[in-house]
């Protein structure tokens, strides 16, 4: 067993691929002619996101949509970077919500928080050193 997706149901797969290329610089991987799932080129794990109708299509309707108006779901996206203060920036910029801004943590990782425009919880954070 490997994991091998996240997917994130939105509103507007197009718009969701397109805010995290804004904001993250991730490139589009995939995007089915429906518009209804569309994949980001992330690394290993493949980050996708499917629309709210597909999500009641797989689910019959038995999920939690994202709410930007409530706290967030206890669970996070987690984007590693060389400098968080210039990718929270850049984050922030395009449209992503500030929930903590960058910070030391005691054992040496620099971390900060963001909300995309869906809703997704997302922590910007610098490598951890082994």
């Amino acid at each position: 067993m490997k994991f091998g997706y996240t997917i994130v149901y939105v509103s507007s797969v197009a718009e969701a691929l397109t805010f995290y290329k804004d904001a993250f610089d991730f490139e589009t991987r995939f995007l089915h002619e429906s518009g209804q799932y569309g994949e980001l080129n992330t690394g290993e794990t493949v980050l996708a996101f499917a629309s709210h109708d597909m999500g009641e299509m797989n689910l019959d309707g038995h999920y939690q949509k994202s709410d930007l108006t409530a706290i967030p779901f206890g669970v996070e996206l987690a984007f590693v970077t060389d400098d968080v203060a210039s990718s929270y920036a850049k984050a922030v910029a395009a449209g992503a919500i500030s929930i903590k801004e960058p910070s030391a943590k005691p054992w040496g990782q620099v971390v900060a928080y963001v909300r995309s425009r869906e809703g997704s919880l997302i922590e910007l954070c610098s490598p951890i050193s082994a």
